[in-house]
């Protein structure tokens, strides 16, 4: 019996060790993943001062969408930005409940202006574009509707073939219906979902550095920054440039369908 109690005494201490060593080790993994986070948020805090030259790129223009709040577009206009993108659906049935007031008072104001859909990656794609479609339709807008494509803030369990799947259908069902529409998507995203499927979509590239960095990407508008300041908002907003002077720019504007 004393020897039974001895063993068993062992096995305990054993297992007490292996849940130290197994909790030290989890706790080694979360810290340097916290390290690794702040290091990926260091660097994009780094660009928060990037600015953009209104000479070289005189085009420049917000996106902006429920959370932005009440928006004072007369004065967003008087601050030298010419367009906004103002955010309309998500998924199959999600609609921004400022977009119809957003999209007037924007267009009032003078600004040229288009709505865009967030792309849900584990949503069918036709049942999007179709919802996009449906709140959309009658709304005078002046640029070419826009996919929001990306991975933060989506599904994780969606494979990327079922993302392409779901995207060219979205795509695909849009022009079928007479839309001509633009990709807004980052570096990763591109390249995974866009680059080798959808070669001939315009694309709306998000990319943490300066326009004329970005010869490799053949891209129509660039947002620089997600923390503009811009008159008529309050707090930050993406900040935008479209990729031509003003004689590209009204070409561009007349070439919509």
């Amino acid at each position: 019996m004393a020897v039974r109690k001895r063993h068993n005494i062992k096995k305990r201490k054993l297992k007490g060790k292996k849940c130290r060593y197994l909790l030290i080790t989890i706790a080694a993994l979360l810290t340097l993943l916290l390290i690794v986070g702040l290091i990926h948020v260091s660097k994009h805090l780094q660009r928060h001062n990037l600015t953009v030259s209104r000479l070289e790129y005189p085009i420049q223009g917000i996106d902006v969408s429920n959370h932005n709040g009440n928006i004072d577009f007369a004065k967003v206009a008087a601050d030298s930005i010419a367009f906004v993108y103002i955010k309309a659906t998500e998924g199959e049935s999600h609609k921004d409940k400022r977009f119809a007031r957003n999209i007037h008072e924007a267009r009032e104001a003078g600004l040229k202006a288009g709505a865009y859909h967030f792309f849900r990656k584990d949503v069918d794609g036709k049942a999007q574009a179709s919802h996009f479609i449906a709140t959309i339709r009658g709304v005078k807008t002046d640029l070419p509707p826009v996919v929001d494509v990306e991975d933060w803030g989506n599904s994780h369990f969606t494979t990327d073939s079922k993302t392409i799947e779901n995207l060219i259908a979205m795509i695909t069902h849009l022009e079928k219906n007479g839309l001509s529409p633009m990709i807004y998507t980052n570096k990763s995203c591109y390249r995974k979902y866009m680059q080798k499927h959808l070669p001939k979509t315009r694309l709306w590239l998000c990319a943490f550095d300066h326009p004329r960095e970005l010869s490799d990407y053949k891209w129509t508008i660039h947002q620089y920054s997600h923390w503009g300041n811009v008159d008529g908002i309050e707090g930050d907003v993406d900040l935008n440039v479209f990729n031509g002077d003003s004689v590209l720019w009204n070409s561009w504007l007349g070439s919509q369908p």
